[in-house]
């Protein structure tokens, strides 16, 4: 669908020549002399670098339809993970590529929102946090209340991280998905 750059707005997705492009922040630019123009940031789908571009004022480009899907992580199958869609009951294997970081927070039953162009999955966005089962770590000691002192913990997904003194095997706790961090006990 084509789209005047006069009409751009944050979060939306354009096909591009060599992809499709993100819009994460846009100014129109009226300068004295000649004639106005856009200028972008924009974030690649396929590998997450940012990118300025420019582009004339009233300048055609295309709109990417995205297509979001809320669908349920199953299980992995070989390297690939299978989900299934909350709404058609549809199945779809996904390779790790795709999944990414991701897949340090996923488990069994968890739900992710797929965004698919065509039938290309180009991104996968999960919950801000998840809680998570502490399967092995140090025990703390009695006494060492040292403020902000951290030790490892690996958690029920493979993923390990830091996490404070106080938490044991066995506990649940939430981790933030963006920065991969302890937030609290669950």
């Amino acid at each position: 669908m084509a789209l005047s750059t006069n009409d751009l707005k944050n979060g939306m997705t354009l096909e591009l020549g060599d992809g499709l492009y993100t819009v994460i922040e846009f100014q129109h630019v009226k300068p004295g002399k000649g004639g106005a123009f856009v200028r972008t940031k924009l974030r690649n789908l396929k590998n997450k670098s940012v990118v300025e571009k420019t582009f004339r004022a009233d300048e055609k480009v295309e709109q990417a339809v995205i297509d979001k899907r809320e669908m349920q992580y199953l299980y992995k199958d070989g390297d690939n993970y299978v989900f299934m869609d909350n709404v058609s009951y549809d199945q779809m294997s996904v390779d790790p590529e795709t999944v990414g970081q991701a897949a340090n927070y996923l488990k069994e039953g968890d739900s992710a929102i797929l965004e698919l162009y065509g039938q290309d999955i180009v991104n996968m966005d999960l919950p801000a946090a998840v809680d998570l089962l502490v399967t092995e770590t140090e025990p703390g000691v009695q006494g060492d209340r040292v403020s902000g002192a951290r030790k490892p913990a690996l958690l029920e997904t493979g993923i390990s991280i830091q996490v404070p003194l106080f938490v044991n095997t066995g506990d649940r706790i939430r981790v933030d998905t963006r920065s991969g961090e302890y937030i609290t006990r669950a």
